[in-house]
Formats: structure tokens, sequence, C-alpha cells
């Protein structure tokens, strides 16, 4: 027993000499280059806080393209999207006049069509503006295509689907963002921004992308 317990604590500790001696060189350096924690914004994860065989997808870089905010347009189901932010707080507003959404009560900034032409932080703007009105109706459903799903839930459903979806058009439609997919190897990718341990699954991007990757990655042999 005793040495079973030895050869355990080897083999981690192994593992862990592994991960802490990643071999960045064949990764562009600037990937974790610090940068001043004095300025950012609080809800920034920076480039140097990745961890061993780590790497945050972050904005300041060409990494920023895997963002949701990332100016990337695509088409899906016929209907062009500027970018995956877009197409996600689009379902957020109404779909037409028989929708209970579309209440004479509410003020929209923007409608629909409007929302899909949208990319980064003004898309998550629309967003916002739409969940107020959301709170006002008692609603925590959005939809497409006339279908209503749960907005957040721990298990995927539709909604996850849908950002899959809109990921993997976005993907398959903009070459520069498969090959810079690939470019992060075997790396471990991380959000660039804090995010709830409670974060329903479409959320977590960067567990999104590494699956696109994985699969890329078969395809392949």
């Amino acid at each position: 027993m005793k040495r079973i317990i030895f050869l355990i604590s080897c083999f981690q500790f192994l593992s862990l000499i592994s991960c802490a001696h990643v071999d960045r060189s064949q990764y562009p350096s600037h990937w974790w280059t610090a940068v001043p924690k004095e300025g950012a914004p609080d809800w920034e994860i920076l480039p140097q806080e990745a961890g061993p065989n780590e790497v945050i997808l972050s904005k300041r870089n060409e990494l920023g393209i895997l963002s949701n905010f990332a100016p990337t347009p695509f088409v899906y189901e016929g209907i062009r999207y500027a970018s995956v932010e877009g197409f996600w707080q689009m379902m957020k507003y109404p779909e037409g006049k028989d929708d209970i959404r579309s209440n004479p009560s509410l003020v929209w900034t923007y409608n629909r069509e409007q929302v899909q032409s949208l990319t980064a932080f003004e898309a998550k703007k629309a967003g916002s503006l739409a969940e107020e009105n959301m709170k006002k109706l008692g609603i925590d459903w959005v939809s497409f295509n006339g279908q209503k799903m749960p907005y957040r839930s721990m298990i995927p459903g539709e909604h996850y689907k849908l950002i899959l979806a809109a990921m993997k058009a976005k993907m398959e439609q903009n070459p520069e963002v498969k090959k810079i997919l690939l470019s992060t190897g075997n790396l471990k990718l991380k959000p660039d921004h804090k995010q709830s341990p409670f974060s329903p699954p479409e959320w977590k991007y960067y567990e999104i992308w590494m699956k696109f990757r994985d699969e890329l990655n078969k395809d392949k042999h």
C-alpha cells in the first residue's frame, strides 16, 4: 500500500513539474506579455495571469478574435450577424407584434434587426437594456424563430445548442478564426473576464473553442 501511495505521489509530482515547465517558445510571446493592472477594467483577466499551460483569450491581441465580441460576421439560417454577441443579445428582443415583449408600455432602444448588426460592448449594452424589460415583464426566456427557451440554465439546452451553432458558423466562415484557434495548440484556453462559477455552459466560450479545436485536430488524422 505504501508503495502504491508513493508511486501515485511521484506521478502527481511529475505531472506538476511537467505543467510548470511548459515550453512557450513555440507560441507568440506577446500572448503572455504583462499589462499594467493600473487602469485595467475591473472585469478583465490580464494576459500574465495565465497559469501553467494556459493562455488568456485577451482582447489585447489576436486571440481576441475568439471573443463573442469580435467583429466576425457570419450567416446563420439565412440571416447575417455581425458577431456572436449580436446573435446572443438579439434573442432577448421581440420577434413580432404578437410577442409578449412587444408590450406598448415598454421602450425598446433597439429592434431585433439592429442588434444583429452590433458587436462588442454595443451589443452587450443592447442586451443589458433588453434584460431590464425582461425583468419588468417577469420573464426569464429568450427566443429564436418563435421558440422560447430558458436564458440561463446549468443544463445544456436549446440556447446552448444555438450558441454552439453560431460559434461554429463564425469559425467556418472566417478563416482567420480557425487559423488562430489552431495556433493555440494544446494550451488551455481561459476567458479574459471574470465569471461566476455558476455560469451556464454556453457562457464558457473558451471551453467550446477547445471542443472545436479537438474536433478540427481529429479531422486532420
